[in-house]
């Protein structure tokens, strides 16, 4: 009952009126209802999508990737697919368009929601900026947002517009095209120049900005893009847990930070380890270099709790839309940190399953119920998209936040 409680917003009351081909009152009909999607969006980078849709590797490689993300489609709902500039464009003039688009449509067409990162970073951008000129550099950033937004319109329709602009003029580690138009403009500066254009291109698109810094000064940052009229569709937070699972208390007080702002929150890039932790002494995780980092039984029961609370405590706020882990698997992941929800070999971890049986389970509605006389069904369920099976029809409805009406007809 305490969970039905904390989760009523994630949940919708639904009516629907059964009719026969002559639109008479379908009554006493037994009908299943199950859900096929949440509204919620539980994600992964899930860049192994670019090889697949592709099928540009070896056969059996292509046969292990495949079986990597019937997994991650087995309880995913969205993805997030690679933009990062240095990547799609080494070559000036010659970006991964294709590539990526056969990626954004194979997730599509299963029912999967797409989001692009980022559009503009300074890390792993295009190496060949530092040619040009400041002026130069922000008409090519530009130039670039123009035509990934407008490229890919329909496909990806969400995205992370900037990335880590706390710390992007100020960054040191080496001179990079981005830092020095955001030393130009300044964070708010850049921030609104790069929103600006974004939504020109797909004035309907959600843009978020994303960052690492979860501090006042990330805080302080939003203040001024919403003072100076940048319209941000939902604060991107990253939650790279390496050294540690933050913890339910400092979960809640990052929450309670950024929820002031009364803007969606989404919990972008989320790492949990099965495997030992970074050293806490580590100020840049990139610096962390081990030559093995392996996932162990007993890690990985630490991660499956882990996991199960993080997602319940963002699951039950109200102003989170989104969580994405940022390594599905630990082929390939990120520092080569055994984050992954399944393993190498793709065999799950004990954080697959829980987080399966929670979203495919207890955070979904699947019921069998009578129509009455009126051939009229009543029922509350989680948020997102159903199918209505009866007398072997299928009919497909959504559940929204406001209560409401729908006639069926059985034909």
């Amino acid at each position: 009952m305490g969970q039905a409680h904390e989760l009523k917003h994630r949940m919708g009351n639904k009516t629907i009126k059964l009719v026969d081909a002559a639109g008479l009152p379908a009554a006493g009909k037994e009908v299943e209802i199950k859900q096929t999607n949440h509204a919620f969006l539980f994600g992964c980078g899930i860049f192994d999508a670019v090889d697949v849709a592709n099928q540009n590797v070896p056969s059996d490689r292509l046969a292990f990737q495949e079986e990597k993300l019937d997994l991650f489609l087995d309880v995913f709902n969205s993805a997030t697919l690679p933009f990062y500039w240095g990547r799609f464009e080494p070559e000036k003039g010659k970006p991964l368009t294709k590539e990526l688009q056969a990626a954004a449509r194979w997730l599509k067409e299963r029912n999967v929601a797409v989001k692009g990162h980022p559009l503009c970073w300074h890390t792993v951008t295009a190496p060949w900026l530092l040619e040009m000129s400041n002026e130069e550099i922000l008409q090519a950033q530009f130039a670039r947002i123009e035509r990934e937004v407008t490229d890919f319109k329909g496909l990806i329709d969400t995205w992370d517009v900037i990335n880590e602009v706390v710390i992007m003029p100020i960054f040191d580690q080496y001179d990079n095209g981005i830092t020095r138009i955001s030393q130009d403009l300044g964070r708010v500066g850049i921030i609104k120049e790069m929103f600006a254009k974004t939504r020109e291109h797909n004035p309907d698109a959600t843009l978020l900005l994303n960052d690492f810094n979860t501090s006042i000064n990330y805080e302080i940052l939003i203040d001024g893009c919403l003072n100076a009229g940048v319209k941000i569709d939902a604060i991107g937070i990253q939650s790279h847990q390496h050294q540690g699972y933050w913890g339910r208390e400092k979960l809640e007080e990052v929450l309670d930070r950024f929820s002031h702002f009364g803007l969606p929150i989404h919990f972008t890039e989320n790492t949990l380890t099965s495997g030992h932790l970074m050293p806490p002494e580590i100020v840049d995780l990139n610096d962390y270099e081990p030559s093995h980092w392996p996932s162990t039984p007993e890690f990985e029961e630490r991660q499956a709790k882990e996991a199960e609370e993080m997602y319940s405590i963002l699951f039950q706020h109200p102003l989170v839309q989104a969580i994405t882990t940022w390594s599905f698997s630990d082929d390939g992941s990120w520092l080569g940190a055994p984050a992954g929800f399944i393993r190498k070999d793709n065999s799950p971890k004990p954080a697959y399953k829980v987080l399966k049986k929670r979203i495919k389970g207890d955070w979904s509605t699947h019921l069998t119920v009578k129509s009455d006389d009126n051939g009229v069904i009543s029922f509350e369920g989680f948020l997102g998209e159903y199918d209505l099976v009866c007398d072997g029809e299928k009919v497909s409805f959504t559940i929204e936040q406001e209560a409401e009406t729908d006639q069926l007809i059985l034909r």
